[in-house]
């Protein structure tokens, strides 16, 4: 499994090859997370319940993190943007990603899934 995500992961251009490998690395390892590839994305579990996927759009070259239960938490990083159960973490593959900022943010999820 690990292969299939990386393999995809490398087919695409920089800077945004880095930061999703970075961000596969971090939550499949770091946050100790479940990952798994379905409809071409990667998704992530904890407690084998559905936490996360890792969105990349190819034509706006943007990237963030839907967390499955954010409206559940408040947190001036994870954004609405009109969905009524996930919020999303943006992220600017050209800028650094803010590690401490992410790691509170799924900690904090983490304990709603406890």
């Amino acid at each position: 499994m690990e292969d299939i995500i990386d393999n995809y992961y490398l087919s695409l251009p920089e800077p945004e090859q880095s930061v999703l490998l970075f961000l596969h690395q971090f939550l499949a390892n770091d946050m100790m997370l479940q990952h798994q590839r379905k409809f071409n994305t990667p998704f992530y579990y904890f407690n084998g319940k559905w936490f996360a996927f890792i969105d990349y759009h190819p034509k706006k070259r943007s990237v963030h993190i839907s967390f499955v239960k954010g409206n559940q938490v408040s947190h001036p990083k994870l954004l609405s943007e009109g969905r009524k159960q996930m919020k999303i973490y943006k992220i600017v593959p050209e800028k650094d990603i803010d590690v401490e900022e992410l790691t509170e943010i799924c900690n904090i999820l983490k304990k709603i899934y406890s």
